[in-house]
């Protein structure tokens, strides 16, 4: 069972220190970890090149600093250490944020599922953000966060590459394909991924956060009715009731805009025709007589 990494930072020497101490406490050791510098001004080359001496098949790789910040560069980083792998005989590829921790047999059990389950064609844990109750896992099981994919290297090699999608949301783009092409995708409910900050935080405060999330799903190709029924149902999400209606004003005004997707029409497609079957399941048991809600999706 051989694994590579591969890990995109920037400025965040606060954080990728918690993360190579995660990777090295591992019962199971990868052959190689690739961690992409994107031009970081900080001490984080510096972190990363101790561990690297200490430690040969961890690998530094840095970039000239790029202009401006945008999730395709995310995209584009994680390519670059993927081109710069060293071993290319892997069996199963990880793509690791340098902001998370886990428990020290995380990727060995992990591993496990994919033996148990040979559909089982992207994987990963349960990033839960910091702050949040460790127990609150998302209903929607088969999209796992780009903070912890970990594919199978055939289904990796399915999918052609990442998307660079500019308004974020590669990852789930990542998971639709992979279930385009056949394979399973999902979260190993009994992993957990603390995620050391609230995500997209360079996005500014919590409301245009929120904003962007409706943004990104309109770039994704969300269906309208799922977009909708989805912001309700985050009503009671802090900040109440004001996050759902920026995240639905996100999605509309980038509507009204036309913005220009990136996303192949046939994975939108795709994504639709799921999201609509999902709709149909939860609104069958939306009305239970316990609690009369609608169901978070």
């Amino acid at each position: 069972m051989t694994y590579v990494l591969v890990t995109p930072v920037r400025d965040e020497e606060a954080t990728i220190g918690k993360t190579i101490d995660s990777v090295l406490r591992q019962t199971l050791l990868p052959v190689e970890w690739v961690i992409v510098s994107d031009g970081s001004t900080d001490a984080t080359d510096e972190i990363v090149r101790r561990a690297a001496g200490a430690h040969p098949w961890i690998r530094l790789l840095p970039l000239s600093p790029r202009p401006g910040r945008s999730f395709a560069a995310v995209v584009f980083n994680t390519e670059a250490g993927i081109r710069h792998l060293d071993f290319q005989s892997y069996a199963f590829l990880g793509l690791l944020d340098s902001d998370v921790t886990f428990q020290a047999d995380y990727f060995e059990r992990l591993m496990r599922h994919f033996e148990a389950e040979p559909a089982l064609g992207l994987a990963g844990g349960v990033v839960i953000d910091v702050g949040l109750a460790r127990d609150r896992f998302p209903r929607n099981r088969m999209d796992v966060p780009g903070a912890a994919q970990f594919f199978r290297r055939e289904c990796f090699d399915s999918i052609g590459g990442l998307l660079p999608i500019p308004e974020g949301g590669w990852d789930g783009m990542t998971c639709a394909m992979a279930r385009m092409n056949g394979y399973q995708t999902r979260l190993i409910t009994d992993l957990v991924v603390d995620h050391l900050k609230p995500r997209n935080i360079a996005e500014g405060g919590v409301v245009r956060r929120k904003w962007q999330m409706g943004v990104r799903d309109y770039a994704a190709g969300y269906h309208p009715v799922f977009e909708l029924v989805k912001c309700i149902s985050r009503l009671k999400e802090r900040p109440l009731l004001i996050g759902a209606v920026a995240w639905w004003i996100g999605y509309c005004m980038a509507t009204l805009q036309r913005r220009k997707r990136v996303v192949p029409q046939t994975v939108v497609e795709f994504i639709r025709r799921e999201q609509l079957a999902r709709l149909s399941r939860i609104f069958r048991r939306t009305a239970s007589p316990q609690t009369g809600e609608v169901a978070r999706v």
